[in-house]
């Protein structure tokens, strides 16, 4: 919803969450502790928070935050299981994402896991550009690998690489996690790609066969970063993946009735 320019009221956004906490998934994101002026959909993630009901689902619960103050108002929620980080190796993405530099962000990354280790929560640190960079700075996939090994000897446990611009090509995702997975059995990788329709299962076959098994992905393909400087391309689609597990037989844990649901309501009528 954060490249949404129409604020969503509070109470659809409660209902509609409501509804994917029902569906079976592994992790909900529920919101984001940022500043307002980036992404002014999410001023609210507190009071939807207080407005969710838990009882009824055994998703992990988490929330997007990309500074110390973020954090902070995170981990006083009990409810939040996961902060998610979005970490880069791209100089130029982090100047325009997180207004930072490598060295100021690996050190956020530290203060973030003692904060979490104190909370009892855990920190989901996403590689931004992990599949190439559009803005000119240096990149190799044994970088990719040297920032993997380096962020799992810090204790990270999940790791998804992110293909944020939605440009790089199904073979190029299979290269970089073949290079991967074999090296870090102990890290739960993933893909979290931005992919035109039609684009996403050839997206999920490439991580897949390399031996991937985590996918972020949201309903209707909704969704892009607003922080790229560049034209957003959606999320990958829920259907799509959901369609490639179909096709070739991979059992889920979610229920589609429920996603059904959610894909009907009608959170997004208005736009």
């Amino acid at each position: 919803m954060q490249g949404l320019s129409q604020f969503i009221p509070t109470d659809r956004k409660v209902d509609y969450i409501n509804q994917l906490l029902q569906c079976g998934f592994d992790t909900v994101e529920i919101g984001s502790f940022v500043s307002p002026k980036a992404i002014p959909q999410w001023v609210d993630t507190a009071a939807v928070i207080k407005g969710l009901n838990f009882d009824q689902t055994d998703s992990k619960i988490a929330v997007l935050v990309a500074n110390l103050r973020g954090a902070l108002q995170a981990v006083q929620f009990e409810e939040v299981d996961q902060l998610f980080y979005p970490f880069s190796i791209s100089p130029t993405f982090l100047k325009l994402n997180l207004h930072s530099t490598l060295a100021k962000a690996e050190h956020l990354t530290d203060q973030l896991i003692d904060l979490c280790q104190q909370h009892n929560k855990e920190l989901v640190v996403f590689l931004s550009l992990a599949f190439g960079n559009p803005y000119g700075d240096a990149w190799q996939v044994e970088m990719v690998h040297q920032w993997v090994e380096r962020l799992a000897g810090k204790g990270i446990k999940r790791i998804p690489l992110a293909d944020t611009i939605g440009d790089i090509s199904p073979d190029l995702i299979f290269k970089v996690f073949s290079h991967l997975v074999d090296d870090f059995r102990q890290v739960e990788l993933g893909l979290h790609t931005h992919a035109y329709p039609g684009i996403g299962k050839l997206k999920v076959d490439a991580a897949f066969r390399a031996g991937v098994r985590r996918f972020d992905t949201v309903l209707g393909g909704l969704g892009g970063c607003p922080m790229t400087g560049k034209a957003m391309v959606g999320n990958l689609a829920l259907s799509e993946l959901l369609d490639y597990c179909d096709e070739h037989k991979i059992e889920t844990s979610v229920n589609k009735s429920c996603i059904k649901k959610a894909e009907n309501f009608p959170l997004l009528s208005h736009f």
